[in-house]
């Protein structure tokens, strides 16, 4: 067991007395990944355990064939905001998981969040009960490490999904790993479904996907060891984040910008190799997109989103005018290429 100092006001054992004998709610970011997937149904599965009546819930779509795998082999009840139309109430408690209010890529519901459990930086100064974030590779680390401490053994099902979870956000344990993820590997794998995990792992593309690398392949362009990529429809966030993860494997690129056009704007991913210490891809999507859009995340994984009004300041060539920003933003940043 790790000594772990959290990021709150009050103990995790706080919290499920403040749930108790309330409706609560789990909310994972708008297109959940495995990670948000694996880490919102272990807290939610956790709840239950403590007699908290809590539901998985989310708002945008699972729309990665992995994630819908999860949904149906693992047993993972998890309701759209659709679905809870007409239950959720103003003083229902909201358990934000693998994100946090406000923080661009999760909706605000009805229900009042009263806490956050994340592995992202820390977006907005939120008054929660509870808050604990941590620079680990996964929060599905964090949640595992939350049976640990209660002495809780998690169901097979629900190590399988931490498991899982957390080997994706690390990408097979090859990006942003720290002693707490490996910890929480010791803890998962020997009760955690190896032929669960294994179908999981295995066709985790559909044929639609290829389109998306089609797409970037045909256009990407490399200015020293930065490549940039741009697929001119729209993809889920995950789809994109995917293809940015293809450029960066590209022995010619250290750090991935790709982007997909939406009816409402460009969404963005951003992938640096994790050798690359001194470069945020937070800071520098961020820098980019300054003024005319918003960015943000980890040191080697970001995203950011540029509205429809921010791509119209780009001028008649704005691929050409978003990769000079993100050139500008690096030199200014970190001194040139």
């Amino acid at each position: 067991m790790l000594d772990i100092e959290r990021n709150n006001a009050h103990t995790f054992s706080e919290l499920l007395e403040l749930l108790k004998g309330k409706k609560a709610y789990v909310q994972t970011h708008n297109f959940p990944d495995p990670d948000a997937l694996g880490s919102g149904f272990g807290l939610q599965q956790l709840f239950l355990h403590f007699g908290i009546d809590a539901k998985l819930c989310y708002h945008g779509k699972i729309d990665r064939l992995n994630t819908r795998k999860m949904v149906e082999m693992l047993g993972i009840e998890i309701y759209s905001k659709d679905e809870l139309e007409g239950e959720m109430q103003e003083d229902d408690p909201i358990v934000c998981v693998d994100s946090q209010k406000f923080g661009g890529n999760i909706m605000d519901l009805i229900g009042d969040e009263v806490a956050a459990v994340d592995h992202h930086p820390t977006v907005e100064k939120i008054d929660y009960y509870y808050m604990d974030v941590r620079m680990v590779g996964s929060c599905s680390t964090m949640v595992a490490g939350y049976y640990e401490d209660l002495g809780v053994t998690p169901t097979q099902n629900v190590a399988t999904a931490l498991l899982y979870g957390l080997q994706m956000d690390t990408s097979g344990f090859t990006r942003g790993v720290t002693d707490e993820d490996i910890h929480a590997f010791g803890f998962l794998h020997k009760l955690a479904d190896s032929t669960v995990l294994s179908r999981l792992e295995q066709n985790q593309m559909e044929f639609q996907d290829l389109r998306a690398y089609g797409a970037a392949i045909s256009n990407i362009q490399i200015y020293d060891k930065l490549g940039f990529a741009f697929i001119p429809f729209a993809c889920p966030d995950a789809l994109i984040a995917i293809t940015c993860d293809f450029i960066l494997s590209l022995e010619e690129v250290d750090l991935a910008v790709v982007y997909s056009k939406r009816d409402n704007g460009y969404k963005f991913s951003v992938r640096a190799e994790d050798f690359m210490k001194d470069i945020s891809c937070g800071d520098l999507v961020a820098k980019a997109l300054e003024g005319i859009g918003t960015g943000g995340g980890h040191s080697f994984m970001a995203g950011g989103f540029l509205p429809a009004e921010g791509v119209a300041l780009l001028g008649n060539n704005p691929d050409e005018a978003l990769i000079e920003r993100y050139l500008t933003a690096y030199d200014a940043l970190y001194g040139g290429l």
